[in-house]
């Protein structure tokens, strides 16, 4: 088995991969643009504390189960269970979460390939070629399915590679290359006239709104959705890592690079809205509502890089390669949920299992591209503010109230032998077992 599943080959090669995940357009695009579409700071202060409170201890019970199951999501959950009953259970919660991660990779794949035609439009604008500027520019059908097609393509490459050499050895490269671009490009922006005004809207909340039931539940999912759980993405990874690592300490990591890159994308999104809104670039409709939303950084960030005059179309360039950076960090991970299962489950070539999983993706992605205004909204509220969380509290419940509480703690000690005289082990086993399902129901009860 450990022939065909491979592992991390470094401590830092699994940050870098699961941050990658974690870190990729939920907080580049998808952060901002929620934080824009919800009241702004009070948003973030409500983002922040669920991450650290619900989708924290979330990702430790599913890294845990992955490193105790040694296999893919739906393999690792049925080893905890007791019964037949619990395996049926286990299957639904693992596979679940195998459909959901595809279905996030099929709208995915739509905006990063959104993405691509943004980072060669500037190139085309440099080169003098007006046809293809005007076309890499203007959304058509023709140009979502090539690019679509080319950023799944590229995501299967990698993948086929396996773990050390396609996921590791990609996300070490990359995300150091993404944080690089985000910082420079956060360092121009809040010199702009407007900027300030931005960052205040971003970072001083109105408390009236914090209990908002639609800024709950779109926290929640956003909390999720950039940690990349109710995915079986973590359970995966954490069965790639090494007995002989400290999961307590690693999922910290993981979680603070998360809610920090999200946090500083705000800080450049959000202040880049009010320079362009300065700039006579309209944001908001007569009613205070954000235009646009799921083409947000599309329509409005464009028009604020070419008001830059000639520096910004390197500017620009600059930007939407961070974002193709980001997209790809995260779509390996997607793409290796389903693409692990079939290789254990059905003993197929890892070559053969990954262009098989990305021929399905592809033609959801197709599906939805032909049927875009009906299914593309459907498709991102479906997954990321529903089935993640849903699907999140499943495999809390699993660790909670199936798996011992002495078995758990021995999977927990391998790699910190001391984890039972932490504050650690006294809080989160009672956390996972009442306090997030509780948490997690009673927002979504709310919302109702």
């Amino acid at each position: 088995m450990s022939s065909i599943r491979g592992e991390f080959s470094s401590r830092f090669g699994f940050i870098m991969a699961a941050a990658g995940s974690a870190v990729g357009l939920g907080n580049i695009w998808g952060f901002p643009t929620q934080t824009a579409s919800n009241g702004g700071a009070a948003f973030v202060l409500v983002y922040l504390v669920l991450a650290f409170c619900l989708a924290y201890p979330a990702l430790m019970a599913e890294l845990i189960i992955g490193r105790h199951g040694q296999a893919n999501a739906v393999a690792s959950l049925q080893k905890l269970a007791n019964n037949q009953v619990q395996k049926r259970f286990a299957f639904i919660v693992g596979f679940g979460g195998i459909v959901c991660a595809g279905l996030i990779l099929s709208f995915y794949a739509i905006v990063a390939g959104w993405m691509f035609s943004a980072t060669l439009e500037p190139i085309s604008v440099i080169a003098g070629t007006e046809q293809a500027t005007t076309w890499l520019s203007e959304q058509s059908l023709s140009r979502d399915l090539l690019f679509t097609a080319a950023f799944i393509i590229l995501t299967v490459a990698i993948i086929s590679k396996g773990v050390e050499n396609g996921i590791e050895k990609w996300s070490k490269r990359l995300m150091p290359a993404l944080l690089f671009i985000l910082f420079a490009l956060i360092a121009y922006v809040l010199t702009q006239d407007g900027a300030m005004t931005g960052l205040k809207a971003y970072l001083v909340p109105d408390f009236s709104s914090i209990l908002n039931p639609t800024l709950l539940v779109s926290a929640l999912g956003q909390a999720f959705f950039s940690l990349s759980l109710g995915t079986s993405v973590m359970i995966i990874y954490g069965s790639y890592i090494s007995k002989q690592e400290n999961l307590v300490s690693l999922g910290a990591y993981v979680t603070l690079i998360d809610v920090f890159i999200a946090f500083v994308a705000g800080m450049l999104i959000i202040p880049a809205m009010y320079v362009a809104q300065a700039q006579g670039v309209e944001i908001f409709s007569a009613s205070g509502e954000l235009l646009s939303e799921d083409t947000l950084v599309f329509q409005v960030l464009p028009a604020l890089f070419e008001s830059m005059g000639g520096i910004g179309i390197y500017i620009g360039f600059a930007f939407f390669a961070l974002m193709s950076i980001a997209a790809l960090t995260s779509s390996i991970s997607m793409l290796e949920a389903p693409v692990s299962y079939v290789v254990e489950k059905f003993a197929l070539a890892r070559i053969q299992a990954t262009w098989l999983i990305g021929i399905i993706v592809s033609c959801v992605s197709v599906t939805i591209i032909y049927h875009f205004s009906a299914l593309f909204g459907f498709v991102v509220q479906l997954t990321t503010q529903f089935a993640q969380p849903l699907l999140g509290m499943l495999c809390c419940i699993f660790a909670g109230w199936i798996w011992h509480r002495s078995k758990l703690l021995q999977a927990i000690k391998e790699g910190n032998e001391t984890v039972e005289n932490t504050l650690f082990w006294k809080i989160w086993p009672w956390y996972i077992k009442f306090v997030c399902p509780l948490a997690i129901g009673l927002v979504f009860i709310n919302s109702l």
